[in-house]
């Protein structure tokens, strides 16, 4: 079957591209929007530019004021997600698209007269003075129980649930490609009873590194085996190991992932009590590559209840690095104020406006991250 279909007109033809999931794509092409309609194949079963993952299929066409014109579409990358690939095209005698190919497969980079705009490096420190467009809520926020400001990320308990799918206000941010570390600073001396706080690997099968208050006292544990069903639906919540007892108040809590489709699609999870040494926790953990829950694992800062809502955490620090990960960054300086800020509950786009070649593309995801593909018509 076709799907993922988009429409266009140029030069009084009508064009419709349907991909076949997850090979190919097909142009239809017609006189009138109403047909009769010819099929010829644009991208068939083509190899990768990136070794072992996917196909180039369901993309769209772009073209520039100057007249060239692009084939733009994603190749399956998990666990990473979908990563964007574009190549040139040129139209044929026939008035079909003709994919501009390197040796009978998709390029790893192509010569391109297009302008490049420089971006921000995803590396590095971020101290929550606001939210920006890198982070996604994965349930709409209750935008009453955090906080940003020169104090970092406040995360006050919304949900009483043993089920962390269900928790809200769990804020999420993509993983750079093709390996990085997330690492965040946790105060959590205002945990309540039941409390659970920490950074997650997420998606349909996760596993989390992070701090458990129960009877008063403080342990950092690895939980794994949560779990969705084929529906979405929870089942399982996970499983604790390792715990240790903590105490002092704050803690570093570490994730290193290689999320390459050719990687070892493991991560690795530490702590450290004073930013420095990091102790590994729980054993390594197998990600899931299966395609259905297709954006991809996210790194995610989660706080939720298991008894009474009331307890709070704060995060002074996000960073990100390419790797098995830096020293954490000196934070600046705090304040009392802070203010509310909100982050998009939709999944962030990246900019396409502007590319050089397919390898550029790659590279960028590399650089961002990138793990799903923009509409473009």
């Amino acid at each position: 079957y076709l799907e993922g279909t988009r429409f266009y007109k140029r030069n009084g033809l009508y064009y419709i591209l349907a991909t076949h999931p997850a090979t190919s794509e097909y142009v239809l092409k017609a006189s009138s929007v109403f047909g009769t309609y010819t099929i010829k194949a644009l991208a068939l079963s083509l190899a990768p530019p990136i070794s072992i993952a996917g196909n180039p299929h369901q993309g769209g066409l772009v073209d520039t004021p100057s007249g060239q014109w692009y084939y733009m579409a994603f190749i399956d990358a998990y666990p990473g997600g979908r990563i964007p690939v574009m190549a040139p095209i040129t139209w044929g005698s026939d008035g079909f698209p003709v994919l501009t190919l390197v040796n009978g497969a998709w390029g790893a980079s192509y010569t391109s007269s297009l302008s490049t705009v420089s971006v921000a490096s995803p590396t590095g420190p971020d101290f929550f003075t606001s939210i920006s467009h890198n982070w996604e809520w994965n349930h709409n926020p209750d935008t009453s129980k955090f906080t940003t400001g020169s104090n970092g990320l406040t995360l006050y308990t919304v949900t009483v649930t043993s089920d962390l799918y269900a928790a809200r206000n769990t804020i999420t941010h993509r993983i750079l490609g093709p390996k990085s570390t997330g690492t965040i600073k946790l105060n959590y001396s205002n945990m309540k009873d039941g409390d659970r706080a920490g950074l997650v690997l997420l998606r349909d099968s996760s596993a989390w590194v992070g701090v458990k208050r129960d009877s008063g006292a403080y342990t950092v544990c690895y939980t794994t085996g949560l779990t969705m069903n084929s529906d979405w639906s929870t089942l399982s919540t996970g499983t604790s190991s390792g715990c240790v007892s903590i105490s002092g108040g704050s803690i570093y809590l570490r994730i290193t992932a290689d999320i390459a489709p050719g990687g070892t699609q493991q991560a690795t999870f530490f702590y450290s009590t004073n930013g420095s040494t990091f102790n590994s926790i729980g054993s390594a953990f197998s990600m899931n590559t299966d395609w259905h829950f297709f954006m991809g694992y996210r790194f995610g800062i989660f706080n939720y209840a298991t008894s009474a809502l009331g307890g709070y955490v704060n995060v002074p620090l996000f960073q990100l690095d390419a790797g098995t990960g830096n020293a954490p960054s000196s934070i600046p300086g705090t304040t009392t104020t802070t203010s509310t800020s909100k982050a998009s509950t939709t999944t962030s786009k990246a900019t396409t406006t502007t590319t050089t070649s397919g390898g550029w593309l790659y590279w960028m995801h590399r650089l961002r991250g990138w793990n799903d593909l923009p509409v473009l018509e």
